[in-house]
Parts: structure tokens; sequence; C-alpha cells
């Protein structure tokens, strides 16, 4: 008998060529923005740059690990995802459990460790919703209900973030959890009023908070109150504006020198603008780009094949990295208020970039699974042809 051959599935390179692109970017750029101030608060000019490159490392760890895990095993968890979140969103509240930076409670302490709770979160979501689309799928298609639930859930979780307070991750997941629901096939109809009543929530978030209205009022001229509520947008704007096309060089930023708020987190893409020009800045969204369409090609193939949770959770996790860099992009540029969003694989920050890469792990696993049960359909048809002809 004719031993069969063990097919010889491979990464996306595309992908890893650009997730490996965005990497080497993240260090270069969290070193250069972030020396000025490591050394003036720790005495060490890359106390940062150390911290990220360990991140890093484990972050490519997770995205091997990933690889390894079929993702029935994440559907067999089921609501797990969801109890998962609520419970970390709730622990993240507790005084003494939760640690407050700069008015927000959004981190849990580990030791020498810090787990931003919000990107945890993101995931859990993601994961939440591809296996309810997949359990409800009809419900999903035919009713309110079946929109209403899932809705329901990810309010709950809503509604904790905003306790942190974290507007910014609110507003992705529940983007992402949209645009879930629409690659599931819900009704437009039920999918607009959705839409009107989250832009409607958001309005009554601002116009209730005057912390959220004055970021707003500030967003829409922040050259009116340079120094106060625009203080962050109008420095942004001018590294943007000092960078031109070719910018003023690597490690010649200006703004950096403790003149623009977070110019290593939120607002490393100013300092991208202000020190490689618009040129760097369209090398960073070609990346996340090509990451982008790999991923919606993913989804679309699994898709085909009738991989509903594999599909859903690949358009969930592409579509929570494209919205967190549009969104980030935004406010970098003055597009859209101010929010406290990294860019992925890029800002520092060890949480956001240790997720970040397990999203895309999971993601070239539905790849490799893609890819196998291509070459059982293949075998399985030729099996077929072989039986017809005998």
């Amino acid at each position: 008998m004719e031993q069969r051959k063990i097919p010889s599935l491979k990464l996306d390179y595309i992908m890893v060529l650009a997730l490996g692109g965005l990497l080497i970017i993240g260090l270069v750029m969290v070193t250069s923005s972030s020396m000025v101030v490591a050394q003036h608060s720790y005495g060490n000019s890359f106390y940062f740059i150390i911290r990220q490159g360990i991140f890093a490392v484990i972050g490519l760890s997770f995205i091997l690990l990933m690889l390894t895990i079929p993702t029935q095993y994440w559907q067999n968890i089921g609501a797990t995802w969801l109890i998962t979140g609520l419970i970390l969103l709730i622990l993240v509240l507790i005084p003494g459990i939760g640690h407050v930076v700069n008015g927000s409670r959004r981190w849990i302490i580990f030791g020498p460790i810090a787990i931003q709770v919000s990107e945890l979160v993101k995931l859990c979501a993601v994961m939440y919703v591809s296996g309810y689309l997949c359990r409800h799928a009809q419900e999903v298609k035919n009713s309110l209900k079946g929109i209403i639930k899932p809705v329901f859930a990810l309010g709950m979780m809503g509604t904790l973030l905003l306790m942190e307070p974290d507007f910014g991750a609110t507003v992705v997941m529940f983007m992402t959890a949209l645009g879930m629901m629409f690659m599931a096939g819900a009704r437009l109809r039920w999918f607009y009023l959705l839409i009107i009543l989250a832009i409607l929530s958001a309005g009554l978030l601002i116009v209730f908070s005057p912390y959220r209205m004055a970021r707003f009022l500030g967003f829409l001229n922040p050259w009116s109150d340079q120094l106060g509520t625009g203080y962050q947008l109008s420095q942004s704007l001018i590294a943007f504006g000092r960078g031109g096309i070719f910018g003023v060089g690597l490690g010649n930023s200006v703004q950096k020198l403790f003149y623009l708020p977070e110019a290593y987190t939120d607002f490393v893409m100013a300092i991208i603008a202000e020190e490689l020009g618009a040129l760097g800045i369209l090398l960073v969204l070609g990346l996340f780009g090509i990451l982008v369409w790999r991923g919606m090609m993913i989804g679309k193939r699994a898709h085909v094949q009738y991989e509903w949770f594999d599909a859903y959770c690949a358009y969930g996790l592409t579509f929570w990295l494209a919205l967190q860099v549009v969104v980030n992009a935004g406010v970098n540029m003055g597009l859209l208020p101010t929010k406290g969003l990294t860019l992925p694989f890029i800002s520092y920050g060890g949480s956001s970039l240790v997720v970040d890469c397990m999203a895309v792990g999971i993601l070239m696993r539905i790849d490799l699974q893609n890819q196998l049960r291509s070459y059982n359909t293949v075998i399985e048809k030729m099996a077929k042809r072989t039986i017809k002809i005998d």
C-alpha cells in the first residue's frame, strides 16, 4: 500500500515579512522617541527599549505557541471567554488590585509585570463573538434577538471598561463586533440600527462627561487652547508639519524632547512623521495594509471552506487590528478626538505587543488549518476518481 505523503504546510511569508517590518520599525522608533525621557526618569537611556525588546521576544514566543493550538480548542471554551473578560474587568476596578496610571485604573500588577486588562479583553470579545456567531448562526441572520444577545454581553464589558475609564478600547471592541456580525450575514436594517445606537451612545458619553467633552472640544480646535486641552494634539500636528515628505532624520525629533506627551506610546506615529516624514508614514501604513489584507484572505478561505469559527475569528482579529491602527492614526493626525490607544506592534507597551502577537499567531494557525483542509479535499477527490476508474 502506498503511504500517503504528509502535506508541507507553509507560513504566509508575506504576513511574516509585514509583521517583521512593523516589529523592527517599532523597536527603532521606541528607541528614538524614548531615550531622552528614559535618561531623565530612570538614568538609563535604553530603559524602555530593553523592556520592549523583552516584550517582543515574549510576543514572538506566543506566536509560536498559538501555532501549536488548534482553533477548535478556542471554540470549545465558548462562553468562558466572556466570563474571563468580565472577571478581569472587575478585578482591575478593585482598589489594591487595579493599578492607577494618569487617572485611569487599567493595569493589574504581578510583581514586575503590569498587564493592561483592556488588551486581553479585546481578544476575549473577539473569541466570544466568534463562538456565538457559530452557535446561533440562523438566529443572527433571521431575528433581532440574535443580535441583541451578544450586544448586551459586550455592553456589560463596555460598561466596566468605561469605569476605568477606557473609551477607546470600548469603541474598538464594539466596532469589531459589529463588523463580525456583518460578515455573519446580519440583516442590514438591524446593522444600521446598531450603528445609530452606537453613535448616539458615544455622543451621550461625551456630552455627560466633562473630561471627554474637553477632549472633544480640544480636538475641534486645538489651537484655541494650545497649552490646555489642545496641547497634545497641537504638538502632534507640529511634529507632522516639521517632518514634511522626507522627515528631519532618524533621532532628530524635537517634539520628543518633553514637548509631546506619550511620544513613545500613543503618539509614536507623530514622531515617525517628524523623523521619517510622509514616506515613513506611508511605509508603516503599507505594512499594516498588507497585514490586514492577508488576514482578510485567511478569513475568506475559512469562509469558503464553511469553517465558520475560523472565518469569524480571522475577520474579528483583522478588524480589531485595523480599527486600532485607524483610530491611532486618526488621533495623531487630528482626525479623531484624543484616545489612549497604542499603535499595534510599534508603540511601547508589553500588554499590547504580546496580545497583538497572539492575535497574529492565531491568524497564522487558521491559515495552516486552511491549507490542511484544502489538501485533504484534494486527496478525497483523487480517491473518488480512483474508485470510479476501478
